[in-house]
């Protein structure tokens, strides 16, 4: 099966970022093997429905991103599957052009969307261009990656350490300032 982790977000405006600051920390700081399994990672940034040509090629895709969730809170963590958003959460993002929320239901409309699980986290700065994640995120990214190392487990990947200090703050700063 080929798997996507894609992270959704726009880097400069904090912890909007944190999909895609996520995405390349877990590709930074680990290795997957599986016999049967592929696993790729992707920047989605904020391109939503530009992404369609890309999510086709997958049979599997876990989005990180931002949400919004009934009495949550800052850092909170939700795992969901696509199918079955529970209804006290707001999958809307907040800088992005056109959320991934559309873009996933054009293509259901077109019937090509692959199965598709969800890891969100509630964000508390969404404003003011930094890199700097605020403390509820840092912790709750915690929380994402034990949530996504548990479920790409039960794929059967095996996982190896590869970067054991690496910090996600860091990782941020790191491809921001290099890319940006």
């Amino acid at each position: 099966m080929r798997i996507a982790l894609l992270g959704i977000g726009n880097i400069m405006f904090s912890d909007e970022g944190i999909g895609v600051h996520l995405c390349r920390y877990i590709e930074q700081k680990y290795r997957f093997h599986s016999k049967i399994h592929t696993l790729d990672f992707i920047d989605g940034g904020t391109l939503a429905e530009r992404l369609i040509p890309i999510i086709v090629r997958y049979d599997y895709v876990i989005i990180l991103d931002c949400i919004s969730a009934d009495d949550g809170e800052f850092g909170d963590v939700y795992f969901f599957d696509f199918d079955d958003i529970p209804k006290h959460i707001s999958w809307q993002g907040s800088a992005h052009e056109v959320e991934m929320l559309q873009t996933l239901t054009m293509m259901d409309i077109i019937g090509d969307r692959p199965k598709t699980k969800i890891i969100g986290i509630i964000p508390q700065v969404v404003e003011g261009t930094t890199l700097e994640l605020t403390k509820p995120i840092l912790n709750g990214a915690k929380a994402m990656e034990s949530i996504l190392l548990k479920h790409l487990k039960e794929f059967g990947f095996e996982i190896e350490t590869v970067k054991a200090g690496l910090d996600i703050q860091e990782t941020a700063y790191k491809f921001g300032i290099h890319e940006g």
